[in-house]
């Protein structure tokens, strides 16, 4: 049934909670091909005093994020290594989560395995649900993991 997952990380310890379910997935059901995905926001325009960073600048603090991004997800692959199962990493740079669901339709997974901090009332409207916006911007199944001591997890 599911033979390509796509794991969404943000690095966090919460988001880390999907990995007991990666291991279920190529112990009980078989799927051998896992890419874990983390996304590098782009750093945001802002001036220092009466100028701009420089683009160059910029351009050093976008490839920073995406080495830091590279070696966790490195390192997160390392600790779950499976014989037979392809186990990859990509890190991504813009928006979250029209990155993770443009990649996932673009690279044809069969399911998006995403941990979610289960936010809600002002604190979900204030910081949103990456989550969320995936389950409801993406074309293929998306299963959600509440992440425990989050807000209402257990």
């Amino acid at each position: 049934m599911y033979k390509k997952i796509m794991v969404p990380l943000d690095g966090s310890e919460l988001a880390e909670c999907v990995l007991p379910h990666v291991e279920a997935f190529i112990e009980g059901c078989q799927v051998n091909h896992f890419v874990f995905v983390r996304v590098v926001e782009p750093p945001a325009t802002f001036y220092s005093g009466d100028y701009p960073i420089s683009p160059e600048v910029m351009k050093e603090r976008e490839t920073a994020g995406e080495k830091i991004a590279r070696d966790y997800l490195d390192q997160v692959v390392s600790r779950l290594a499976y014989e037979s199962t392809e186990l990859h990493s990509e890190v991504l740079v813009g928006n979250v989560a029209d990155s993770l669901a443009d990649f996932a339709e673009i690279k044809e997974f069969d399911l998006i395995l995403i941990a979610t901090h289960g936010r809600s009332g002002v604190n979900r409207w204030v910081r949103g649900s990456i989550a969320d916006k995936v389950l409801r911007s993406s074309n293929i199944p998306v299963l959600m993991v509440r992440a425990p001591g989050s807000e209402g997890g257990i």
